[in-house]
């Protein structure tokens, strides 16, 4: 096994999964520069709805991962105090049965949320699922890993790379090359970009959402409330957060005409409810690959790059944070992983 004392590893990305990468790396004893066009979690992390969940409907080629994340989110919040996310559960009914599986009545319903106006008969509450201020999580990922002696460059777009042979060593920034054993493309959408530099395509499109963020409102709603009409939270200081899917560019769908129809729906769907307000209301570009599934490990054509970027990216951020780290610094592959690999889209 390689010693990953002095090992340069360069993590292209400051959102919260290039956050990770960095902390993980950091922490096992990499020379780890974090590097990033704007500024920290500026990209879509600032835009997520930040559920932390491990369902998912229907057949799941990441139910490991997803599986694995909540437990891996409790073991940060031990190694990062500054790491604060609201362990609420989150209760969701669409208005089919649902399983018998964290199945809850009428009456365990509005013990969990009495301000809802029209219960149904039965909903899904998961316990251990929660979120988190993806923003916040995402700057104390970054303070843990400068704490192990990481390197952040932020308004420092990159330009290039620097290549031997088919081996990538070094990045060239705005502010000149930053050498390297391994590079981390961890840069959502802006990871194809980053590809082609390298001569080298993988299909990843921007998939918009819809992220409203609502004036402080008093303590309403107490769990993550999914149902047909509303994608609800509420921070912990006292903001709304929605989340709802993007309908096209025509001006009745725009992100701020969409957050007074929402603010709508929420008001007939909770009481309690004082004039509710857009403070933000914009959308997010998630990077999504052309089969749906996260694209993690080496590129196959170029020595030296690996790639990380997927969806739901906040709430794979620390288990592939983890796994990730030990396969570049530890020669460990991780099985959770397999499937996730740039190597499919180049078979044959």
């Amino acid at each position: 096994m390689e010693n990953p004392q002095g090992k340069r590893v360069v993590v292209i990305g400051a959102g919260i999964v290039g956050a990770s990468l960095a902390y993980h790396l950091a922490q096992k004893g990499a020379q780890v520069s974090l590097v990033e066009a704007h500024e920290i979690a500026s990209g879509v992390t600032a835009t997520s709805f930040a559920w932390l969940h491990a369902t998912h409907p229907g057949p799941d080629p990441i139910a490991q991962l997803r599986g694995a994340a909540i437990q891996e989110y409790h073991r940060l919040q031990t190694q990062l105090p500054g790491l604060q996310i609201q362990w609420t559960g989150a209760l969701s009914y669409d208005g089919s049965p649902p399983a018998s599986t964290n199945r809850v009545s009428r009456a365990q319903i509005l013990e969990l949320e009495p301000n809802l106006k029209q219960p149904p008969d039965y909903a899904t509450y998961v316990a251990e699922e929660g979120a988190l201020d993806a923003v916040a999580a995402t700057h104390a990922l970054v303070a843990g890993a400068q704490a192990h002696g990481a390197k952040l460059l932020t308004q420092t777009p990159v330009l290039g790379f620097v290549t031997e042979g088919q081996q990538v060593t070094g990045v060239e920034t705005s502010r000149g090359i930053i050498h390297a054993d391994i590079v981390v493309l961890a840069a959502g959408t802006g990871t194809a970009r980053l590809t082609d530099m390298l001569h080298v395509s993988l299909p990843i499109t921007a998939s918009p959402s819809i992220f409203i963020r609502y004036k402080p409102q008093p303590k309403l709603v107490h769990t993550l409330i999914s149902n047909p009409h509303m994608e609800v939270r509420q921070n912990a200081d006292g903001a709304l957060l929605a989340a709802e899917d993007y309908l096209g560019d025509a001006e009745e769908n725009r992100a701020d005409a969409i957050a007074l129809r929402t603010a709508k729906a929420i008001d007939h769907e909770l009481n309690g409810l004082a004039c509710l307000e857009p403070e933000l209301a914009c959308v997010g570009l998630r990077p999504i690959a052309a089969d749906g599934i996260p694209i993690i490990g080496y590129l196959p054509q170029v020595a030296g790059v690996y790639v990380c970027t997927m969806h739901p990216g906040v709430a794979l951020a620390a288990v592939v944070g983890r796994l990730a780290s030990e396969e570049m610094l530890e020669d460990k592959p991780a099985e959770a992983l397999g499937g996730c690999r740039p190597g499919r889209f180049f078979r044959g």
